[in-house]
């Protein structure tokens, strides 16, 4: 964070305020995601589901501290499709300095990637997915997912539209509002 806020004061007059947010992706596909249902202490749960392998992926970004998001829809995970979000990203906080934690995905790193003047891509630990807490919203997402069976990939993505509708800042920013974040924006003065 200490590096982030010496770049940010140089960077800051053609800024209104730093933003930091918590970004990845998420895979959203027809096969049924088991889950825990109360049973009989030792009977496996019981339930309909499907093998299909047709998908699609969520791009998001949260800002823990007030709960604010953005969702992309893509097909896949690449270079060009994180580029399309990234260039959405900025134009929807144009007059922010935004910081984006990313995990290591090669297409983050990628040499043809343009970051936009208004984002910083924060790189976590390697191997360290716990660190991000975006994956939270991934999981409070697909719990309302687990044993439901979907026709088509149509029905599945007005599913997950609905669920984005109902994810309020409020929910947003209490799973990813993890205390040394939170005291770590506070120390660096980004608000």
């Amino acid at each position: 964070m200490q590096l982030i806020a010496q770049y940010a004061a140089i960077m800051l007059p053609q800024y209104e305020n730093i933003r930091y947010f918590v970004q990845d992706e998420s895979r959203f596909g027809l096969k049924t995601i088991e889950g825990r249902k109360i049973t009989l202490p030792g009977v496996k749960p019981i339930g309909d589901w499907q093998w299909q392998f047709k998908a699609f992926w969520l791009y998001g970004a949260v800002e823990p501290l007030t709960g604010e998001s953005l969702f992309w829809q893509f097909s896949h995970v690449d270079t060009e499709c994180y580029q399309q979000f990234l260039n959405e990203f900025a134009a929807c906080y144009p007059t922010s300095l935004n910081v984006l934690q990313v995990d290591n995905g090669l297409f983050h790193q990628a040499k043809r990637l343009q970051i936009p003047d208004n984002i910083v891509l924060l790189f976590q630990p390697a191997h360290s997915p716990e660190l991000n807490p975006i994956e939270r919203v991934w999981e409070h997402l697909k719990q309302d997912l687990k044993w439901e069976l979907f026709d088509n990939l149509e029905h599945l993505q007005t599913k997950v539209a609905q669920l984005l509708a109902e994810l309020t800042p409020q929910i947003a920013a209490s799973l990813t509002g993890y205390d040394f974040i939170l005291n770590a924006l506070s120390v660096a003065n980004i608000f």
